[in-house]
Order: C-alpha cells, then sequence, then structure tokens
C-alpha cells in the first residue's frame, strides 16, 4: 500500500512537472515554421493536390496502353427480322419488281467476343499528357505559393505576439510607476499635502492601465491561438513566443522571383498546349488498332429440328478517323483560348508594374520606419527621465500631479510611438522578402 501511495506521489510530481514545463514552452520562429511544413492543413491539402495532378498525368499517359474488353448478348426474337426476296430470283419466269417477304434466322441468338483496341496514334491524348505534364508542374508552383503564404502568415503572426509582448512589459512598467505615484499621493494625502481628487485621478489611472492590460493580454491569446491554427497544433497546447525581436538588416536584391508571374507563364504554356492540341484535332487524322474475336450461337427450340450451334468469329484491322466538319465547334474553342492567351498575357504584365511599385513602397517604408525606431528610441530614454525627474520635483513640491499625469501619458506615446515603428518596419520587410521571393531565407 506504501509502495503504491509513493508510486501515486511520484507520478503526480511529474505529471505537474511537465504541465509547468509546457505552460513555459517557449516556440522559436524556426520551430513554428517547421512545424507548419508537417502538420498545416493547407499545405497538406495542396500536397494531395500534386499527388491529383500526378495522377491525372498517368490517367491521359495510360490512354496509349491498349484496351480489352469482353461483350456478350442473348436475343430471344418473338418475331424473326423480315426480307423481301425479289420472285425472280427463284423463279426466272416471275415477272421483275415483284417480291416475297420472307423471315430468315432463329429465334434464340448468342454473341459472345473480346475486342481490342490500341490507339496507333491519337493528336487529343498527345495533347492531353502535355498538358497534364504542365498542369503538374502548376500545381507545384501554386504549393510554392501556398507555402510562402503560410510562412508569411506564421512570421506575421509570431511578430505580432512579440510586439503585444513589449506592450505587456511596457504597461507592467507603466503600472508600476502608477502603483508607486499612488503610493506617494496617498502619503501626501495622509499629510494633507494632497487632494482626495489627485489620488482619485492616479486610482483611475491605474484602473485604465490594468484594463488595458488586460484587454492587451486578451489579444495575445488570440494572436497565439491563430499562430497554433497555422502551424497545425491543438488549442490546448500552451506555447509563448521569443519576446526579443531580432531586427537583422537584409541585404536588397535586384532580382524578382514572383511566384505570382510564375503561375502566369505557367498557365500561359497550358493555354499554348491547348491551343495546340485543338488546330492538331482539325488536321490530323487519328489512327486506332482493332481487333476482335469471339463466337455467334443460334437457337432453335421447336421439335424436331430444336438445336444450339455456335460459330467462331474474328477479325483485325486499323481505323482511320479524320474530321471533316464538325460545326465550327473546334474553331470557336480555338477563339476562346486566343482571348485567354491575351488575357493572360496582359495579366503576367499586370503582376510585374504591380511587383515593382509593391517593392518601392515596402522600400520606403522600411527605411521610414528605421528611422522612426531610432527617434523612438531617443524619445523613450528622454521621457523616462523627464518622468523621473517630474516625480522627483512633485516630491519636492515644485510639481504638480498635473506634471506628472502629462509626463506620464507622454512616456506612454513614446512607447506607443516606437512599437508603431518596429510593426512598421517587420512588416515592411517580411513584405519586402516575399516579393523579392527570398522569404524563406
Amino acid at each position: 500500500m506504501l509502495v503504491n501511495t509513493h508510486k501515486l506521489i511520484l507520478g503526480l510530481i511529474v505529471l505537474f512537472g511537465w504541465n509547468v514545463a509546457r505552460a513555459q514552452e517557449v516556440w522559436t520562429l524556426k520551430q513554428c515554421i517547421d512545424t507548419a511544413q508537417v502538420h498545416n492543413k493547407t499545405l497538406r491539402i495542396n500536397r494531395n493536390n500534386i499527388s491529383i495532378s500526378e495522377q491525372r498525368k498517368k490517367e491521359a499517359q495510360a490512354n496509349l496502353i491498349p484496351k480489352v474488353t469482353a461483350n456478350t448478348d442473348y436475343k430471344y426474337f418473338m418475331e424473326l427480322p423480315t426480307q423481301l426476296m425479289p420472285m425472280n430470283a427463284l423463279n426466272p419466269q416471275a415477272p421483275e419488281g415483284q417480291f416475297r417477304d420472307l423471315q430468315f434466322g432463329v429465334p434464340h441468338n448468342i454473341n459472345a467476343n473480346v475486342q481490342l483496341a490500341m490507339p496507333l496514334y491519337n493528336p487529343q491524348i498527345y495533347g492531353a499528357i502535355q498538358s497534364t505534364q504542365i498542369a503538374k508542374e502548376l500545381t507545384e508552383l501554386h504549393f510554392q505559393k501556398s507555402a510562402e503564404q503560410v510562412l508569411f502568415d506564421i512570421t506575421t503572426l509570431y511578430y505580432n505576439a512579440q510586439i503585444i509582448l513589449h506592450h505587456l512589459a511596457f504597461l507592467d512598467s507603466n503600472i508600476a510607476n502608477t502603483g508607486k505615484l499612488l503610493k506617494n499621493m496617498e502619503l501626501l494625502k495622509d499629510q494633507l499635502l494632497a487632494k482626495g481628487s489627485d489620488v482619485s485621478k492616479v486610482k483611475l489611472q491605474a484602473e485604465q492601465l490594468n484594463t488595458q492590460r488586460q484587454n492587451v493580454n486578451y489579444k495575445l491569446i488570440q494572436v497565439l491561438n491563430a499562430l497554433k491554427l497555422n502551424m497545425g497544433i491543438s488549442f490546448e497546447q500552451n506555447i509563448s513566443v521569443v519576446s526579443e525581436i531580432q531586427q537583422k538588416v537584409s541585404l536588397e536584391s535586384n532580382t524578382r522571383n514572383i511566384l505570382d508571374l510564375k503561375i502566369i507563364q505557367k498557365q500561359n504554356q497550358l493555354l499554348h498546349s491547348d491551343l495546340k492540341t485543338l488546330n492538331q484535332s482539325r488536321f490530323l487524322p487519328s489512327l486506332n488498332l482493332i481487333a476482335s474475336y469471339g463466337t455467334t450461337g443460334f437457337g432453335y427450340d421447336k421439335k424436331p429440328n430444336n438445336f444450339l450451334k455456335f460459330y467462331p468469329i474474328g477479325f483485325a484491322g486499323v481505323q482511320l478517323s479524320y474530321p471533316l466538319f464538325n460545326g465550327t465547334v473546334t474553331q470557336l474553342k480555338i477563339n476562346q483560348k486566343k482571348l485567354e492567351i491575351t488575357n493572360n498575357e496582359l495579366q503576367s504584365k499586370l503582376i510585374i508594374e504591380k511587383n515593382d511599385m509593391e517593392v518601392e513602397n515596402a522600400i520606403q517604408q522600411k527605411t521610414i520606419a528605421q528611422s522612426t525606431i531610432i527617434n523612438t528610441e531617443n524619445q523613450i530614454a528622454l521621457a523616462k527621465t523627464i518622468y523621473e525627474q517630474t516625480i522627483l520635483q512633485q516630491k519636492q513640491g515644485t510639481a504638480i500631479l498635473t506634471d506628472v499625469l502629462l509626463a506620464d501619458n507622454a512616456l506612454r506615446e513614446a512607447q506607443q510611438n516606437y512599437l508603431s515603428a518596429v510593426i512598421d518596419y517587420l512588416k515592411a520587410d517580411l513584405e519586402l522578402k516575399k516579393l523579392a521571393g527570398t522569404i524563406k531565407n
């Protein structure tokens, strides 16, 4: 009994330690991205789409393999087929132009055969094989784009979580400062050196800061939940992010690795492949090898000559099919493809121009944000100094509460401006990497 109790206590200790470890688990950005590469459902769907496109390519290639079918049928004629036979075929003296109706055959007919068909040349099949190969490459590009988007979303959420952590740190510092100010004001009130309204003002500010901290903390939970969703992990798992924000200096590149442009270009190849197939189907014939072997059975169930006899039948040959006229359907499809190609080329030019504009805007925003970060850091340091000096002056009786509150508001405004500048910098840097195709680096 004592041993079991010790085991239970040990198990509870291990479980408690595991829960504490999970509660304190800090994920780096790389860990989040690596986890998403495996568990993100969007990426898994796109991987399945690649497999589907591979199967479609194999399906198109399988049309070149011979097809073998087995056929059988049974017919019972309640009324035998009737033919008209010239009367002079049996009686030369019969007048020409007179016929006699005759019923040929037996009521029971059975057919069974095995047929083989293999395309020797079919422009539509070869066109479909080429198109499915291009479609597979297009699906792979879509996967790369979705992977970049997932990486972009996870990085954005991770940065947001880091910014919120810094916001919480600023709030904790401001709450601590307000708490010290409140104690000081209560002490001055007890000494009849401060009004009750002054204490109420500081209490109000303390409550506002606590409420703001609760709202910011709730936003952090929302961002972390969104991060878990994109990573593909359970919402019950407790995670946190590294609080330190690394503002790496990325080298600008003139190269443009635009996945959207690659997708449009691959779509252009697909459209040209479809157009080529349509043109070939108008002027090139299809040649198929055909063969059949089977048996034909005839049966008669009337006495005294009831019987059931089977006779073999087989043939082999080639079948040539040449399109002469299909009601201008193919020509109308060709016209549609040409218009689609024109739109595709215009879209390609539009993507290039849009990318150039967005790159220029991102570079300018990043440059401005870098300068703003430096300025706001200096402003925070100066605001802290002013706040501390104002607190000291207030203790000495040379500054009033309004001066302290103004200095505190100036400090919080400088902190908010710093966070906004960091957000702008990270957003511009991430957007620039995405536009340049270097986001995976």
